[in-house]
């Protein structure tokens, strides 16, 4: 039984360090052009809408889940510390497991 919950733990780490192929070409299509391939949010979109870094644990710990899913699904658009934010809205674009390996994705970014 232990072994069983310890080969489950590796795992998940696993699903983290190693995105789905898929997941990847989709994050680097839609995704990264503001928020880096690496999430960091220094590209010139992003510093120009002032995107946090999603490796840190600090803005990894101040969204559940759920919150990044709507962000995906609904989009964003709100002023943030005086800057205009914009997401576009992907729900009508991807299939809802696209928009869950996204959010695994951004998981795994965390430092």
């Amino acid at each position: 039984m232990r072994w069983m919950m310890l080969a489950a733990l590796i795992s998940s780490s696993v699903a983290y360090a190693d995105p789905n192929p898929q997941i990847d070409r989709l994050w680097r299509a839609k995704c990264a052009s503001c928020h880096g391939p690496d999430g960091k949010g220094q590209t010139e979109q992003g510093k120009k809408m002032a995107v946090g870094d999603m490796s840190t644990a600090e803005w990894q710990g101040a969204l559940a889940d759920d919150k990044i899913k709507a962000a995906i699904s609904d989009g964003l658009k709100r002023q943030k510390n005086g800057v205009a934010q914009e997401m576009e809205a992907y729900k009508a674009k991807l299939r809802p497991d696209q928009i869950d390996g996204l959010v695994a994705y951004v998981r795994g970014l965390k430092k």
